[in-house]
Formats: structure tokens, C-alpha cells, sequence
């Protein structure tokens, strides 16, 4: 498995260089556009949220391969204030920022597998993962 990319988060330009980086990872792994696209769109939303509710962290990408099947792995940490209730922050609508993105349920929909640790006062890890088909 190929070493993995890392971005760190602090400012919205931050949010755009994991964005790329995703893309372009999954590129080079011959997920198709649209794949590249879901990604892409997934790790901008994670990142937003790593910038908007701790500040900073950071956003890896890497290659990874399970029974044959090769994909992409996005790992989003912080050390923010964590989140309380997962289960509510993974309702659709949920917004704690009124904003208009499509907040972890839909950067769920976009990828595979998806799982959030998280602890109040220590942060958040958020792992993600889209196999090629």
C-alpha cells in the first residue's frame, strides 16, 4: 500500500487542498469522475467541519486494499470539543451552523464505509473509505 497524504486543516484554503488531494489520490487509483467527484465532495465536508467546529486538524489520504479489492481510505482528526450525539448529528437536517451543506449524513452517502469516534473535550476521528469497482 502506497504511503499516504496528509493536509492540515486551519483555513478555508486548507479545505481545498484536502479536497484536491482527494481527488486527485482517487484519480491516480482510477476511481472514474464521478467516484472522483463523490470523494472529493465527502473529504470538502469533513474538512469544513473539522475548520468550523475545532479549528484545526487534519485530513489523510491513502491507498488501501482489502481481499483483492483496492480503494481509497480518508482519516479527518481533530481536537476539537467532539461531538455529543452522534446519532443526532447523523439525522438528516441537523445543522448546528445553519448552514447549507450536507452535513455527515451526506458525506456518508457518498462513500462506502463510514464510522465516527468521537469524545467530548478531545476531538473527533472520522475514517471513511470507497472501494473501486
Amino acid at each position: 500500500m502506497a504511503q499516504g497524504k496528509v493536509a492540515a486543516i486551519r483555513s478555508d484554503l486548507d479545505i481545498v487542498i484536502a479536497r484536491t488531494m482527494a481527488r486527485d489520490t482517487a484519480k491516480a487509483l482510477g476511481f472514474g469522475a464521478i467516484d472522483q467527484a463523490r470523494i472529493a465532495t465527502a473529504v470538502s465536508e469533513l474538512a469544513r467541519n473539522i475548520y468550523l467546529y475545532a479549528g484545526t486538524g487534519s485530513v489523510s489520504v491513502r491507498e488501501i486494499e482489502r481481499s483483492g479489492r483496492k480503494g481509497i481510505e480518508i482519516i479527518c482528526e481533530d481536537q476539537g470539543p467532539g461531538i455529543s450525539s452522534i446519532d443526532l448529528v447523523m439525522q438528516d437536517g441537523y445543522s448546528t451552523s445553519r448552514g447549507m451543506g450536507m452535513g455527515l449524513p451526506g458525506a456518508k452517502r457518498l462513500m462506502d464505509e463510514f464510522e465516527i469516534r468521537s469524545i467530548e473535550g478531545q476531538g473527533t476521528t472520522i475514517t471513511s473509505r470507497k472501494w473501486r469497482t
